[in-house]
């Protein structure tokens, strides 16, 4: 019956999570005074409105937010959102974080949020 039907899809969600995760992963919906990052839904708001952003950008705001407050560096950006074969191509991180930042600062070019550790790397802050 129904109760056998539930407790089967309860077993298998188990079995598909993977074991001993980073805890970061359990953070699913990120606040600054700005706005909103659901990283579940995949959505962000700024003051209550849906925020457009490409695959790209996402993916780039996914990685930072996820660490928030750790410095990721241009290498480790580059290979997860562009993949193991990209690692120098810095201007396309300069790119799209000015994109980042058009979309979601308050003034893009004091960013409180989306911080550059020049040569290094970025670093997303709450604030």
């Amino acid at each position: 019956g129904m109760d056998e039907l539930l407790a089967r899809l309860r077993a298998s969600v188990r079995r598909s999570e993977p074991v001993g995760q980073d805890v970061t992963e359990d953070i699913a919906i990120v606040e600054t005074a700005g706005f909103t990052v659901d990283l579940a839904a995949k959505k962000v708001h700024r003051g209550g409105r849906d925020v457009r952003l490409t695959p790209t950008e996402w993916h780039l705001l996914e990685v930072l937010v996820r660490n928030g407050g750790r410095l990721v560096s241009q290498k480790q950006l580059l290979q997860e959102v562009w993949g193991p074969s990209y690692g120098t191509e810095t201007n396309y991180l300069r790119v799209y974080m000015a994109q980042l930042r058009r979309k979601l600062e308050a003034d893009p070019s004091h960013p409180r949020h989306f911080v550059t550790e020049p040569g290094m790397g970025y670093r997303f802050e709450r604030g």
